[in-house]
C-alpha cells in the first residue's frame, strides 16, 4: 500500500512548517470543545480525550459533540487525516475481507455489522463487493453507530445506492461497548474503521465484538496507527498537529474538533498492543497480527474467534 507517489503529498506539506512556539501553543490550546468543567474525583475512572484526562462518564458524550460537528464533513475530515489516502485504504480493507464468499457457515449470506460506521463508506463498500464479486445478494449489513447524526448522513448517503430502504441494510444507534440488541454468536463479519480510538472501554468493546460473532467470525478493524520510519514519523506528526488543526479552522469553522482527532490518533495504542489486547478479548490473531499501511499511518487487525472443538 506504501509507495512514493501516496507520500509525495506529506512531503510537501511538511516545507510549510510552523515555529516550535505556534506548535506548542496549537497542542496546549484550550477550546470550548477541550475544557473540562469538572474534574476527576481521586475514586472516580478516567480515560483521556485526546491529550486531557477527563472522567469515563464525561468522554462519551464529548465524543458525540466531535462527530456531532464533523457528521456532515466526515470524508473531507479524514482527507486531511490521511492526505486522501483513507479511500484506498479502505477499499483494500474490504478485498482483504472478502464479504459474501460462500462457506460452509455462511451459505445464505453474511450478516455483517459495522461499528462507528455512521457514514456508510465501510458498509456501503462491504455489499458492494458482496454484491458484485462474490454475486452474494443475500448478504446484509446492519451499521451502528452512537450517534444519531453520524447516522442521519450515512441514512442520507444510502439513497444514492440500490440498498435504500431495502433488507439489506438496516441503522442501529447502540454503543460499541453494549451492543444489548445484537443476539449473540450471530455475526460473521465485525467491522469498525477510524471509530475504535473514540472508544472510552476498548477492552469491553473487544469483549463486545468477540460475543456477538459467531464461531469462526471476522473481527477487522482499520484505524490510524504508529508511524514505523522516524523520519516519516516525524514529517507526519509536524503534519497532523500543525496543519490539521488549522485546516479545520479556516475549512469548517471547528479547530477544536480536529485538534482532539489528531490528538486521539496519538493516544491509540501502537500496533503490537493493540494486537494484545485482540487476544486477550479471547480472539486468534493470524500472521503476525497486522498490516500496515502507507508506512503505518494506519493499520488494519483482525481477529478470529475460534471454533468449539465438538
Amino acid at each position: 500500500m506504501a509507495s512514493k507517489s501516496a507520500l509525495r503529498p506529506l512531503l510537501r506539506a511538511s516545507k510549510c512548517h510552523c515555529s516550535r512556539a505556534q506548535s506548542q501553543r496549537w497542542l496546549s490550546s484550550s477550546t470550548s470543545l477541550a475544557e473540562s468543567p469538572s474534574q476527576p474525583s481521586n475514586h472516580e475512572r478516567t480515560t483521556h480525550f485526546g491529550f486531557e484526562t477527563v472522567p469515563e462518564s464525561e468522554k462519551e458524550a464529548r465524543v458525540a459533540g466531535v462527530f456531532s460537528n464533523v457528521a456532515a464533513s466526515y470524508d473531507t475530515m479524514n482527507d486531511f487525516m490521511s492526505l486522501g489516502i483513507h479511500r484506498l485504504w479502505k477499499d483494500h480493507f474490504v478485498r482483504s475481507l472478502n464479504p459474501g464468499s460462500s462457506t460452509s457457515s455462511n451459505s445464505g449470506g453474511w450478516k455483517m455489522l459495522d461499528i462507528a460506521g455512521g457514514t456508510g463508506d465501510i458498509a456501503f463498500r462491504l455489499l458492494d463487493h458482496a454484491t458484485n464479486i462474490n454475486n452474494s445478494p443475500s448478504s446484509t449489513i446492519t451499521i451502528s453507530d452512537i450517534n444519531p447524526s453520524m447516522l442521519a448522513e450515512g441514512k442520507k448517503r444510502s439513497l444514492a445506492t440500490s440498498y435504500a430502504n431495502s433488507p439489506r441494510l438496516s441503522f442501529l444507534v447502540a454503543n460499541a461497548e453494549e451492543l444489548n440488541t445484537v443476539e449473540s454468536n450471530s455475526i460473521d463479519l465485525y467491522t469498525v474503521a477510524f471509530g475504535i480510538r473514540n472508544f472510552t472501554d476498548k477492552e469491553k468493546a473487544l469483549r463486545e465484538a468477540y460475543r456477538v460473532l459467531k464461531p469462526g467470525g471476522v473481527f477487522a478493524c482499520l484505524e490510524f496507527s504508529g508511524v514505523t520510519n522516524p523520519i516519516f514519523d516525524a514529517i507526519y506528526k509536524r503534519w497532523s498537529f500543525s496543519a490539521i488543526p488549522l485546516i479545520g479552522q479556516l475549512v469548517a469553522g471547528d479547530r477544536a474538533s480536529y485538534q482532539y482527532l489528531v490528538e486521539s490518533i496519538e493516544k491509540f495504542p501502537k500496533q503490537e498492543e493493540f494486537k494484545d489486547m485482540i487476544k486477550n478479548a479471547g480472539f486468534l490473531v493470524p500472521g503476525k497480527g497486522w498490516e500496515d499501511l502507507t508506512g503505518g499511518i494506519a493499520a488494519i487487525h483482525k481477529g478470529i474467534k475460534p471454533v468449539e472443538k465438538p
